[in-house]
């Protein structure tokens, strides 16, 4: 009697022991447009690598026209490093052929300290691939998949971000124009042999490169079908350009001259950026010199010694100047500048109209920015310090700044007369 029960419970442990045992599927997050499905143990990695990648697939959209109309999703595996492998990459991009058609594959190992442009590229890589095949879901197994350019998954990230990467070919401006890579040169750069400067002059090469494309006629939508006919491309980069984007001309030395001129475009952007405080400072003493020529070399003066050039037959163009200065500085200078210069804007146009501003007004303008530089040197050393110290316990130097923050926000008593 007792055999048969014997037999019944040991097949129901044998049963039910690997149902137990079995490991519970890895979490996941799915990205608001359902593209990207990121598998991992953490909740907020999971949730920042869904924004970023949402975020790069904007950007890509930005400059590649057409509506997120997405075919195959990609699979994102979030781990960290594996301390006996350290000779692993941070992404592996793996494209395979399932029955059900292509799947996309990102391995990402997050370390402590991650590069964001680096993930930026990997997950951009992969959006550009999922382009590319979207019209062949049925390629073959084993077929190789082609790369997208490099300056590709530089350019479209530089361009789309506020980082002032365009600042690194500023100086190639004052500099000779044999200095300047020419588009041939730089599409033949391999950017995995470049050391770390040099990577950072070819993204900004990148971006200009992107620009003089999408800023062409009908660029974006060229730039979309550039894109899809990766995997059909010829061996020569040069010359798949001028055939995807034939308004850059036929001539090389046309489409170089395009080249010189959108590289300098780029780079003069960088004056367009908003200052630090120091450097409205720097831009403003420099402002506010007033050169009178003489027969020998030019008077310079401040403009509190008003009193010296005023009556100057060329002091009326040298105010002019300084008021077109002062407006162009508004523009860019950091916020708590903005009334300074407004002020000297006037003082400046009081002397235009033969007016003499007061002395005190001009001490009091003064002392406001020597105020505003001792406070933002104070800044700059005190986070020197934390971040020098490491410390972990707060000053208590904002307590009463906190204090009536936390007081302004609370609501005004409900009245009852």
């Amino acid at each position: 009697m007792l055999r048969p029960v014997a037999i019944f419970l040991s097949l129901i442990f044998f049963t039910v022991t690997p149902l137990c045992s079995a490991s519970p599927p890895p979490e996941r997050s799915l990205s608001s447009s359902r593209q990207f499905i990121v598998y991992g143990e953490d909740a907020r990695l999971r949730g920042a690598l869904c924004d970023l990648a949402e975020q790069s697939k904007r950007a890509a959209l930005r400059f590649l026209a057409g509506r997120d109309d997405w075919q195959t999703p990609i699979v994102i595996q979030a781990q960290a490093p594996e301390s006996n492998r350290p000779d692993l990459p941070l992404a592996q991009l793996r494209v395979n052929q399932t029955g059900a058609g292509l799947k996309f594959q990102l391995n990402l190992r997050i370390p402590a300290e991650v590069d964001v442009r680096q993930v930026e590229r990997e997950l951009l890589r992969a959006i550009l691939l999922e382009r590319t095949y979207r019209s062949q879901p049925e390629l073959p197994p084993g077929t190789p998949w082609v790369e997208p350019p490099e300056w590709l998954l530089e350019g479209i990230p530089a361009l789309a971000s506020e980082r002032d990467d365009a600042s690194v070919l500023q100086p190639l401006l004052t500099a000779k124009s044999g200095q300047i890579l020419t588009l041939k040169q730089f599409l033949e750069q391999k950017r995995v042999l470049l050391d770390s400067p040099s990577r950072t002059l070819y993204r900004a090469y990148a971006a200009a490169l992107v620009s003089m494309l999408v800023e062409s006629p009908d660029g974006r939508a060229r730039l979309a079908q550039f894109v899809a006919d990766l995997d059909r491309a010829p061996n020569d980069p040069f010359a798949d350009l001028t055939a995807h984007f034939p308004a850059l001309g036929s001539a090389r030395e046309q489409v170089e001259e395009s080249w010189r001129a959108s590289v300098s475009r780029l780079a003069s952007q960088e004056g367009k950026r908003s200052l630090s405080l120091e450097e409205t400072e720097r831009a403003l003493a420099e402002v506010l010199r007033v050169k009178i020529p003489t027969a020998d070399q030019p008077l310079v003066y401040g403009l509190e010694e008003f009193a010296r050039f005023r009556r100057h037959p060329a002091a009326p163009a040298e105010l002019r100047r300084l008021t077109t200065d002062l407006i162009l500085l508004s523009g860019r200078a950091h916020p708590l500048q903005s009334a300074v210069i407004t002020e000297y804007q006037r003082i400046a146009a009081q002397l235009l109209r033969g007016k003499a501003p007061r002395p005190r007004r001009l001490a009091k303008l003064r002392a406001l920015r020597e105020s505003l530089r001792r406070r933002a040197d104070a800044i700059a050393d005190y986070l020197n310090w934390v971040e020098a110290t490491g410390a972990q316990v707060a000053s208590q130097n904002f307590r009463e700044y906190l204090r009536a923050a936390e007081e302004a926000a609370q609501p005004a008593p409900r009245r009852r007369d």
